[in-house]
């Protein structure tokens, strides 16, 4: 384990050089032009930042699968959150072929997300169910040896760009969530279009589309483990994903905290830097409190998740704690830096739409809080 911290460290290194001189200085032209960069892209493909989560053969860091990705996405995060999320959507649309495929799944599909560095979505969310999965009504029906899939899923992240789709559909709808099924669909079969582009409140610079199949051949080879277990597959995901999230969450607060900091040790006010006066001095005091127990919730549940121990309570504490934080953390820096703080001529106004989307995607945080009471409550 010595050895896999070490490359981490490593890794780390080049994650930060990277923001340094390519990821922030991009980060307000790419959220001003709502657009996904493909420098960024470029980027992090050469440093295995969209290879984290796969075995090692592909390029990943497989003893320390979660807390390479949170501490990743943190480290973008900070200045761009846009990028963040790139990490976060390679990695959850990968994840039910890298952990429910057979092999000839893997050497197929594992080999293109890796070598031929082609972007996946995870296809869950549609316009009438997000963190109520059982409500999905997309179908699979059984075709000889394929299934033909039908339905539209709503706000997919990299859905207008990604080749690999992994697709949550119904093939048994009367038996509940032991009717749904995971199928790899790819971007050029028949059937598959793209929807409408949504244009955002925050992380801009990340795509997020609608994804429409209509009577999508897909061979049965492409069904993802047993019929009837992609309820299983998709929250085990969770596990691996509100750590990250929550991590994406860190990352915006630190940015936002560095940014109150270095203005209220600059800005006077009645003779003193702002940063004496006691009700500013509280905000500073109450976020970096708060980005403090955010890394500690994160970074239990990416090592419980790296040990392969239950982290679903401490996953979904991380993902409500970390953003309800980011969120009250971004709207006092622009209290902090007033009229400033409104412009564009601060990142902190970024920040500030960046954060609200951890509060929803990934099991909204009302949700996280039921799966906590869950959690609490069994065997009790």
């Amino acid at each position: 384990m010595l050895k896999e911290r070490e490359e981490l460290a490593e890794l780390l290194k080049s994650v930060r050089r990277a923001v340094k001189e390519v990821v922030a200085p991009r980060a307000a032209e790419t959220d001003e032009k709502e657009r996904f960069d493909p420098v960024v892209e470029s980027l992090f493909w050469d440093i295995g930042l969209l290879t984290l989560t796969l075995p090692e053969e592909y390029g990943g860091f497989p003893a320390l699968t979660g807390t390479a990705l949170c501490h990743c996405v943190e480290e973008v995060a900070k200045s761009c959150a846009s990028s963040a999320l790139m990490l976060i959507a390679q990695a959850v649309g990968a994840f039910p072929i890298a952990h429910a495929g057979n092999p000839d799944q893997h050497a197929r599909y594992l080999t293109r997300l890796s070598k031929g560095r082609e972007l996946a979505a995870y296809c869950v969310t549609e316009p009438g169910a997000g963190s109520d999965v059982m409500g999905i009504r997309t179908a699979a029906r059984r075709d000889g040896e394929n299934y033909i899939l039908n339905g539209a899923k709503a706000l997919i992240t990299n859905g207008a760009i990604a080749r690999i789709f992994t697709v949550l559909a119904k093939t048994d709808p009367e038996a509940g969530h032991r009717g749904m099924s995971f199928f790899i669909v790819e971007r050029e079969s028949p059937g598959v279009s793209v929807g409408r582009v949504e244009r955002k409140l925050g992380q801009r610079g990340s795509n997020t589309a609608e994804v429409i199949f209509e009577e999508v051949r897909v061979p049965g080879a492409n069904r993802l483990g047993k019929e009837g277990e992609g309820f299983i597959i998709a929250m085990s995901d969770f596990d691996m994903s509100r750590p990250a999230i929550a991590a994406q969450a860190l990352g915006i607060a630190e940015g936002a905290l560095e940014c109150m900091l270095d203005y209220a040790k600059t800005r006077t006010t009645f003779g003193r830097p702002i940063h004496e006066h006691q009700l500013v001095a509280a905000m500073l005091a109450d976020a970096a409190t708060a980005i403090e127990a955010g890394r500690g919730l994160i970074y239990r549940a990416a090592e419980l998740y790296d040990s392969g121990e239950k982290n679903t309570m401490l996953a979904s504490m991380a993902k409500y704690f970390m953003s309800d934080a980011c969120v009250k953390i971004c709207t006092d820096a622009v209290q902090v830096l007033g009229g400033y703080g409104y412009t564009r001529d601060f990142p902190v106004e970024r920040f500030y739409r960046d954060a609200k989307l951890t509060q929803i995607f990934e099991g909204a945080n009302q949700i996280q809080r039921l799966v906590v009471a869950r959690e609490l409550t069994k065997g009790r």
